[in-house]
């Protein structure tokens, strides 16, 4: 079992990957809010946002999936068994074979662009709003190899448990993205019409160099000096390789599910691409907050237990992550789903993003919020399958997943008649599934996750979460009953007051409840507070 002192560091390095990965996500926001404001959400913006897909995909694929999750994997237990000289070895080889190929992968996405542009969009744009598309995909495509580079630099840090210096790291891709975009774009076109465009795409790589520049400083204090390496037969190198394949599928289950909701979307005219992608962001702010930082901070943890054999460990590890995970995202979730069309005004509706496209926009962000528990779950469980080496299970649970998906958004989009609304439901219902069925086999596979205890704390969480919803309810019939016609400041304070009386309603009833993580934070507050107490 881990030690109280290792329970404290872990909690310690959650709370500042936390914070720095919210940091990231709320400027993150603001990248999209400043660029919804510039163009509204319609088809300059869907435009920008389909050129971006593919560029994004691989980076949460490799910032927060594959390659991180197989080389932190493989690279701790090689710290763990061999030592720091023979890790940073295999940095070396891992780092040289990951820029050769993903230069590569640049200048084939570059001269393929226009084949890549149909094939997301399913040939149904109009032939100027595709080659705008085209264009700007071809030079936002080297943020790639960037963003690549970042993810293994991400690695090495997180596996010397050094968390807080990447975690920020993506904050600069947005502060850089954001002035030098912006900058740009306004150079190019003062109105920011579709020729500003391509302003957006070069700070989008701006933003991409200095999140991987940002981490140099973090990594040389650590002891890493990097020397190009060509010798790729080694086993570390075949390892990471082999836990790549299966990860880059399991993990891109979620991603390619967008990718296929944005094909449908693409379908339904001007405007559902946007509205589906501000709506998944929204709910990714939680997720990247809560579920990243806490799956950052247990991947390393699970990975050791792991390569020791520890199974008593690895379980506890895992089972305290997800409990963690639910505890922060119920509220969140329930929060998103009630709050969804004043949230979405505040943030959004400025310049040229109307209230239509605000009610558009919420009506998504209510069905992904459904999944927003089984996103922060998978962000924890998922990678646990690779520290056991059981790099399979994922990959084929994601198979059923990609195909669940087809099939739900037909039922829900044209057979129902939902719109874009149904895309989002259905890939919060696949989510779930991947969750639940990943769950019953690690269950199986370690002898139990303390199921009892997560059964019992969900059900007290849920109470907690009754009593959040009636505060929701309450808003919406109350002070906030007339959103629309609220001005922006009584709008966001009413908003920041429903949030802020949620949130301790919430909290004040999973302490009263007993909920243990709940009180483990108290006490370590308590402890703070002590410490810093002049009479101490």
């Amino acid at each position: 079992m881990a030690t109280a002192e290792e329970k404290r560091a872990s909690a310690k390095a959650t709370s500042v990957v936390g914070l720095a990965v919210m940091c990231s996500r709320v400027l993150g926001l603001i990248r999209e809010q400043v660029f919804a404001g510039l163009f509204g959400a319609g088809k300059n913006l869907d435009a920008f946002l389909m050129a971006f897909r593919l560029p994004n995909l691989l980076r949460d694929l490799f910032a927060e999936g594959a390659l991180s999750t197989a080389f932190i994997t493989t690279f701790s237990a090689r710290i763990a068994t061999e030592g720091d000289e023979s890790a940073w070895r295999l940095a070396n080889k891992v780092a040289t074979l990951t820029a050769v190929f993903m230069s590569a992968v640049t200048l084939l996405g570059i001269l393929f662009a226009p084949q890549l542009v149909n094939l997301l969009t399913w040939w149904s744009w109009s032939p100027d709003k595709t080659a705008e598309t085209i264009l700007l995909t071809r030079i936002m495509w080297p943020f790639m190899l960037l963003v690549s580079l970042a993810a293994l630099v991400m690695g090495m840090l997180n596996a010397k448990h050094v968390f807080g210096p990447p975690a920020l790291a993506s904050s600069y891709f947005n502060v850089g993205s954001i002035v030098g975009g912006v900058a740009i774009g306004w150079w190019l076109d003062p109105h920011f019409g579709a020729r500003s465009l391509g302003g957006l795409a070069v700070g989008t790589l701006i933003g991409g160099l200095w999140q991987l520049s940002a981490q140099f400083p973090a990594l040389r204090r650590v002891g890493y000096r990097y020397h190009a390496d060509f010798r790729w037969r080694d086993p570390g190198v075949r390892n990471v390789l082999s836990l790549m394949g299966p990860a880059v599928i399991a993990a891109s289950a979620v991603q390619v599910n967008v990718l296929v909701n944005s094909g449908f979307a693409a379908g339904l005219g001007n405007g559902p691409v946007s509205w589906l992608n501000i709506a998944f962001r929204l709910m990714q702010l939680p997720l990247g907050i809560f579920g990243v930082a806490i799956g950052t901070v247990t991947l390393p943890l699970v990975s050791k237990s792991a390569a020791m054999g520890d199974t008593k460990e690895f379980r506890a590890i895992l089972a305290s992550g997800m409990r963690l995970a639910f505890l922060l995202t119920v509220p969140s979730a329930i929060g998103l789903a009630m709050l969804a069309a004043p949230i979405i005004s505040v943030i959004y509706q400025h310049g040229r993003f109307t209230a239509e496209m605000t009610r558009e926009t919420a009506g998504a962000l209510e069905f992904y919020a459904i999944g927003l528990v089984s996103y922060s779950a998978l962000k924890v469980l998922t990678p646990a399958f690779y520290a056991l080496g059981k790099r399979h299970t994922p990959m084929l649970v994601s198979f059923l997943a990609i195909g669940s998906n087809l099939l739900l958004n037909w039922i829900f989009t044209f057979r129902l008649g939902w719109g874009h609304r149904g895309l989002a439901f259905s890939t919060s219902i696949v989510a779930t599934i991947n969750f639940l069925l990943l769950y019953l086999m690690m269950w199986r596979h370690t002898g139990g996750l303390e199921t009892r205890r997560m059964l019992s704390g969900l059900t007290r969480i849920g109470c907690a979460g009754l009593l959040l919803a009636a505060v929701c309810w309450t808003a919406n019939h109350t002070w906030l009953q007339a959103w629309e016609d609220l001005r922006f400041v009584p709008k966001a304070a009413a908003l920041f007051a429903t949030i802020a009386a949620g949130a301790a309603v919430f909290f004040g009833a999973a302490y009263l409840l007993r909920v243990t993580e709940v009180h483990e934070v108290a006490g370590m507050l308590r402890r703070r507070l002590r410490r810093s107490s002049p009479n101490a």
